[in-house]
């Protein structure tokens, strides 16, 4: 009886929430490592609380010492830098346009970001693709 009533104390003991805290300064455009943060009791809403979920992501922006990790404050590392040349690539059915532009913001894996069109001097926005080239739609 008294083990049934120690498994139900256990069972009935409220889990505690974590959230991930800033260990020192973290300015915009850091890579999150292991020693960047330290965990915190409680939780925060819109926060980090698994380390796995930062560990390798970029700060977008600066995150100061003992504030808590926002998802919203990371995302994928850059692969496109400011005024860095790519390549452009529209592909619609059976046609493909490839052309070169610069690049006119920073961007992960993912990111939409805006590149102009060296040829045309045309600003198109675009998805930025795992091999560093930029993937512009059709707008419809």
């Amino acid at each position: 009886m008294r083990i049934i009533a120690a498994i139900c104390v256990l069972l009935a003991w409220p889990a505690t929430a974590e959230t991930l805290v800033a260990a020192r300064t973290l300015r915009a455009q850091t890579i999150v490592a292991p020693n960047d943060f330290v965990v915190a009791s409680g939780t925060i809403p819109g926060t980090a609380a698994d380390p796995a979920e930062v560990i390798g992501l970029e700060t977008r922006v600066a995150i100061y010492q003992g504030r808590p990790i926002r998802t919203a404050d990371l995302g994928p590392p850059a692969i496109i830098d400011r005024n860095q040349m790519v390549m452009l690539n529209y592909q619609a059915g059976p046609l493909n346009i490839s052309a070169e532009g610069r690049a006119l913001g920073r961007g992960g894996i993912g990111d939409r970001i805006r590149v102009m069109n060296i040829a045309s001097r045309t600003t198109v926005t675009g998805m930025v693709a795992a091999d560093g080239s930029v993937w512009v739609t059709a707008d419809r």
